[in-house]
């Protein structure tokens, strides 16, 4: 298979012409799965909330790339492995593909604050700014939707506009009630 086959065309001309698309930042547990108030460890554990996937629908319809920033600090404690998250993440993927609306990125911070500090850990904006330059995203027409302050905090720290939403929550009612943005 040749290289051209294997990256999109969309891809591709954009990296040419230095077009930034625009993206919708997304919390894991409580926005687009069941957060049990706890950590969520394993495959097993992990339940999609019934908004997750007609909001998908919807970004993708509207012409944003969709990228999953999470912490992930049970890692530090010991609590669960990468392995278990990378499972995770991998099943998620693969539904969201499945559907013809797959995730442009899924970052996460393994870091606690009670095993050191970490730049990548949310409210820090460092995993935010990175999809922002691997993904060729543009922060002023991009948004971020959290359950928690440190959700929009990271964003703000990264130029994005946050929007913080109920626990396990309605994302699709959230999507659609974003203001209009103006492309600059």
């Amino acid at each position: 298979m040749c290289f051209l086959e294997r990256v999109s065309v969309e891809r591709v001309v954009r990296s040419f012409v230095g077009v930034k698309q625009q993206a919708i930042f997304l919390d894991r547990d409580g926005v687009i799965n069941h957060d049990p108030g706890d950590y969520t460890a394993s495959l097993a554990e992990f339940t999609l909330l019934p908004t997750f996937l007609p909001a998908l629908r919807a970004m993708h319809s509207a012409g944003y790339a969709v990228v999953v920033i999470t912490n992930q600090g049970g890692i530090a404690q010991g609590r669960y492995t990468h392995a278990a998250v990378q499972e995770i993440h991998a099943h998620l993927r693969d539904v969201c593909a499945a559907q013809g609306t797959p995730l442009t990125g899924i970052l996460y911070s393994p870091h606690h604050p009670s095993c050191g500090a970490s730049l990548s850990r949310k409210p820090g904006s460092l995993l935010i700014e990175r999809a922002l330059a691997r993904y060729r995203l543009d922060a002023s027409r991009s948004w971020m939707i959290g359950d928690k302050d440190r959700d929009v905090e990271a964003a703000e720290g990264a130029g994005v506009p946050g929007i913080k939403m109920d626990v396990n929550g309605d994302l699709l009612a959230v999507f659609e009630a974003l203001p209009d943005r103006v492309p600059c």
